[in-house]
């Protein structure tokens, strides 16, 4: 009966965020609430409906799935290392291509570093376990989900905090959203030079059919299946010196084994980007993504309503409202300075708290293409740093 349940537990994660995904793309409200979103509110309502057992099984079905336990630790853990280097390896690292673009990457970046330190010492007596969830801020403002999983493995964040914490980025940057395309692009053209528009529909159009198309189609043809083995090798070899070199590490300094495990993960990841026959391979960046799926299905999975500490919670979303608040006043006052055009900052902006992906559709409501690429350049740049960025916020607070 356990092995049943376990062979189940494992089929189902797997492929749950298949059904999402094809979900997302057939239902225009589902994918509006996206697969990430999705995912959580399915693992979510499967821990909290009594299949898992808390301690003893009570009834047959938790006897079932009493390794319910062992396989969510194994998956979750396994995840992000495999992930990080698999997002990382299709990136092109290239020198900005306009003045605006490089001096908005740095400041922007700036801005989230100093908004957190900021924002430390106002909330953090109000909030359980301060510095770790000030890094896991860190590296998601600054690069997105995938880093705020990374960064929680690194500081061996528990499943159920990360996705509470999850939720709370989710609400936030969701109202942030709301506030740019509402209000900020028009205030922030108030107030900073304005370039030429240029509205190139069929280029904005494009980029959103990209980011709304089957992503994984090809996948399964002989040529796209070989990409995918030889990058999950590649990626398997990363995961190996990590975590050689991680081990020695911990050995001069105990109890840094996930921190040094991650951070190396990243850098070889980042480094393999320059090797053209792993850059030039295909769906390395969609079967990182599919395994930080898994990930958000798991973790929610283990999140039972019961057990999870909700003390502090408000502060924790002043705190996150805070930083995005402080951190965009920070890009516009710098693009202020530096004479930068206000869509080039507010996009800045955008990528970092809301990630990428919304780069397409801001670009639309400001109905500027220009912006779509430094978007785009800069979101690459907040990925590599995210994890960096996180680990040495929570280190200095810790």
């Amino acid at each position: 009966m356990k092995i049943a349940g376990i062979i189940i537990l494992v089929l189902f994660y797997c492929l749950a965020p298949a059904g999402v995904l094809w979900l997302c793309r057939k239902v225009k409200w589902i994918g509006k609430i996206g697969p990430i979103l999705m995912l959580y509110f399915i693992g979510a309502i499967i821990a909290n409906i009594g299949i898992f057992p808390a301690g003893e099984p009570v009834n047959w079905l938790q006897k079932v799935f009493a390794g319910a336990p062992k396989v969510q630790d194994l998956l979750s853990s396994a995840m992000i290392p495999l992930a990080i280097p698999l997002m990382l390896f299709s990136f092109t690292f290239r020198k900005s291509e306009t003045r605006d673009t490089l001096i908005a990457m740095v400041t922007g970046l700036a801005a989230v570093v100093i908004a957190v330190v900021a924002g430390y010492p106002l909330f953090s007596g109000h909030i359980n376990d301060a510095p770790r969830v000030a890094g896991m801020y860190t590296a998601c403002l600054t690069g997105g989900t995938v880093n705020m999983a990374s960064v929680s493995t690194a500081l061996g964040v528990e499943g159920q905090q990360y996705a509470l914490l999850n939720t709370y980025d989710m609400i936030v940057s969701f109202t942030y959203l709301v506030f740019i395309m509402a209000f900020g692009i028009r205030l922030a053209r108030k107030i900073l030079p304005v370039k030429t528009l240029d509205y190139n529909e069929a280029a904005i159009q494009a980029e959103l059919e990209k980011s709304g198309a089957n992503p994984y189609k090809g996948i399964f043809e002989w040529k796209g299946f070989k990409d995918v083995l030889a990058l999950i090798g590649v990626t398997i070899l990363i995961v190996a010196v990590s975590a050689g070199v991680a081990f020695g590490l911990s050995k001069l300094l105990p109890g840094t084994f996930m921190m040094f495990f991650i951070l190396t993960i990243t850098t070889l990841g980042i480094a393999a980007s320059f090797i053209k026959p792993v850059h030039d391979k295909k769906f390395g960046y969609e079967t990182g993504m599919y395994f930080i799926y898994i990930f958000s299905i798991v973790v929610a999975s283990m999140a039972n309503v019961r057990a999870l500490d909700f003390s502090g919670a408000l502060w924790t979303i002043g705190f996150l409202a805070f930083v995005e608040v402080v951190s965009l006043t920070l890009q516009v006052l710098s693009a202020w300075l530096f004479k930068v055009d206000a869509d080039t900052a507010v996009i800045a902006s955008v990528t970092y708290i809301n990630s990428p992906p919304f780069v397409p559709m801001i670009a639309a409501s400001m109905k500027n293409s220009r912006v779509l690429m430094p978007g785009l350049s800069i979101g690459i740049i907040g990925y590599a740093a995210g994890n960096y960025l996180g680990v040495l916020i929570a280190t200095l607070f810790g």
